[in-house]
């Protein structure tokens, strides 16, 4: 089987797997490049209302291809951030489900989603000093956003594994889950996720990334939306709300 992405879409959850069993989904160049146009057409779809991103069977993502590294890093490493970029840039909630190895450019992308749940007996790593590459500037700062500077530089120095309680502990992933209870775990999850305001979601989002021009859109999003009337009238009739609001084209 050629390693690729695929992706369904079920109940709004579009669910992105990466596939390249063969070397622990390793991610090739080809597959960088086809995850930014996917995420792409996955927010275009007003169907989609969140995203999973796993690996194919017992391992989440071991990095990139290193087969491709050859020569050198850098046309591999603008393309890993460029994948890395378009999946934080996603404006729905996203969600990593790991299970097995999640090491370099596997925790590229699971520290590009919005919350990250893991299997126990996960294992993470941050690699690049293996193999005397500087880690992108955007993505350790990613990094340090989620762990902290000294745990951030523990990985980097290093290259070293980290468990799952540790990485429980510093902020890496949001959720541990029991070996057999991840899938559970992140459909019960997602089902939440979809069940909430999108304009919340999407305006909480940007905020919580740090955008700060465009206040005034949310504003304006929320004074014509219906979502705060549905929101209010369904606490008030003890029912679940029915949340309609969608994105407005993008010009």
């Amino acid at each position: 089987m050629e390693p690729q992405l695929s992706h369904q879409v079920t109940d709004s959850v579009a669910t992105v797997v990466i596939g390249n069993p063969a070397k622990r989904n390793a991610m090739t160049a080809e597959m960088w490049r086809a995850l930014p146009p996917l995420l792409a057409d996955l927010a275009r779809d007003h169907g989609v209302r969140a995203l999973v991103l796993t690996g194919e069977g017992t391992t989440f993502c071991a990095g990139a291809d290193i087969s491709t590294l050859r020569g050198s890093a850098h046309p591999a490493q603008g393309l890993a951030v460029a994948a890395e970029e378009a999946l934080a840039a996603f404006p729905k909630p996203t969600v990593a489900a790991v299970r097995g190895y999640c090491v370099g450019g596997g925790v590229q992308l699971a520290a590009a989603c919005d919350l990250r749940l893991a299997e126990e007996g996960s294992l993470f790593g941050v690699t690049p000093a293996r193999l005397g590459i500087v880690y992108a500037s955007s993505s350790t700062r990613r990094l340090v956003s989620l762990v902290g500077p000294a745990t951030a530089k523990y990985l980097l120095f290093t290259a070293e594994l980290i468990d799952t309680g540790r990485a429980l502990r510093t902020g890496l992933v949001d959720e541990v889950l029991p070996e057999g209870e991840l899938d559970k775990r992140v459909a019960e999850l997602t089902r939440t996720l979809v069940s909430r305001s999108g304009l919340t979601q999407a305006a909480a989002k940007e905020f919580a990334n740090g955008r700060e021009d465009r206040d005034a859109h949310w504003t304006e999003q929320a004074r014509t939306a219906e979502d705060t009337a549905e929101g209010v009238a369904a606490f008030l009739e003890r029912r679940s709300p029915h949340f309609t609001w969608t994105p407005p084209a993008s010009r």
